[in-house]
């Protein structure tokens, strides 16, 4: 069944060339196969991510993607978003505390943060064990 296969996230965007700049420059992936104009892949650990151009870029109002990164490296990563102009987003919800745009989570080692990209998808980093 599907669950032995690796899920591909896709974020649609409205312009290409502003997508790469954003997950190439800031954020430093390497983009792999072209769709013609209309879309890439870019590797992201052992999995991928696409984006490509859609009529119905920044409609998602959820999480669409999220990066599971060591706890021993969350902080460096954070820094280097900062470093790069990210700005992290808050939001409430219960269990959740914030410091300087980071949340944990009460009861639980892990923290996280949120940003857009300039689509309106919304990425998330977490720490994980």
């Amino acid at each position: 069944m599907l669950s032995t296969y690796n899920p591909v996230p896709a974020l649609a965007v409205k312009d290409l060339a502003a997508a790469r700049e954003f997950y190439e420059g800031t954020l430093g992936f390497a983009a792999g196969e072209t769709f013609e104009g209309e879309g890439l892949m870019y590797k992201a650990g052992a999995g991928q991510l696409m984006v490509y151009v859609s009529a119905y870029a920044g409609t998602n109002k959820a999480t669409a993607v999220s990066f599971q990164v060591p706890a021993d490296a969350f902080d460096d990563e954070v820094a280097a978003l900062r470093s790069a102009g990210v700005e992290f987003q808050t939001f409430e919800m219960d269990g959740m505390t914030w410091d300087d745009g980071v949340a944990t989570v009460s009861g639980m080692d892990a923290k996280a943060v949120w940003f857009t990209d300039p689509d309106g998808n919304i990425l998330n980093l977490e720490s994980s064990s």
